[in-house]
């Protein structure tokens, strides 16, 4: 059975002493501003996956991903020093998704209030297409105390 807690917890510490360490001791001219996001565990706490964002282009983003792999040997090292747990959890880099989807998603929102705008400037000073009242009422009173006595 698998301690989600103490998981949770170590994935917390992995992210701590990643930034750290890449701030303190990497000095790698391919890396640029990089940001440790999130840490993932497994339950058996042997992997550990290390989501992180760089600031910059497309170029900037692949040279620091081969800085971060070219650093992961210190990192798990440090990693290893630093929380003390038996098995030291391998590291896998993986750069995170979510400002590209935050990104996106900002995108779509400012189409959609683009052509709201446009719908209510079309829409203006106009009216509707039927009456002002659009149910249907009885023509006179004998149609309408015939519905409520249930006789046609």
């Amino acid at each position: 059975m698998t301690d989600t807690a103490r998981a949770r917890k170590l994935a917390d510490r992995i992210r701590v002493v990643v930034a750290e360490t890449l701030q303190r001791r990497i000095k790698d001219p391919r890396l640029g501003y990089v940001t440790i996001t999130d840490t993932r565990v497994t339950g058996d706490l042997r992997e550990a996956t290390v989501f992180y964002t760089v600031f910059g282009s497309e170029e900037e983003r692949t040279a620091s991903a081969a800085a971060l792999e070219s650093a992961k040997g210190v990192l798990r090292s440090e990693v290893g020093r630093q929380t003390g747990v038996r098995f030291t959890p391998t590291l896998t880099f993986v750069l995170d998704a979510v400002p590209d989807n935050a990104r996106t998603i900002d995108d779509l929102l400012a189409k959609a209030r683009a052509a709201d705008q446009q719908v209510r400037e079309s829409a203006a000073g106009k009216g509707y297409a039927g009456d002002a009242d659009p149910y249907r009422k009885p023509l006179d009173e004998e149609a309408e105390g015939s519905d409520e006595s249930g006789e046609a």
